[in-house]
């Protein structure tokens, strides 16, 4: 996001009316609720937090400890146990 002029966008009357309440301020303008994104949409970071969390499951099944996942993933033992949580419940919805 990059910040616009608001009087190269705004009509004068507008830009008018917000000067009454903020002059010179910095102000955020938040979207629509309809054209809000979910957290990593456009980056893919969700996705990749997501293999990334399968994997570690899958290794934990495999015999790995808490701690050397911690370790590896540069992860808190609390992150590496929520993990293990989720992929958990998410195994017994599979099943």
């Amino acid at each position: 996001m990059r910040y616009k002029n608001a009087k190269d966008i705004l009509p004068k009357d507008i830009l008018a009316l917000i000067q009454l309440y903020t002059d010179g301020e910095y102000i955020y303008i938040p979207r629509k609720a309809e054209h809000r994104k979910k957290w990593g949409e456009d980056t893919g970071t969700k996705a990749d937090t997501a293999a990334r969390n399968e994997r570690i499951y899958a290794e934990y099944r495999l015999g790995r400890k808490v701690d050397e996942l911690a370790h590896e993933y540069f992860l808190s033992e609390k992150s590496i146990q929520r993990i293990v949580t989720w992929g958990k419940k998410q195994q017994k919805q599979t099943d």
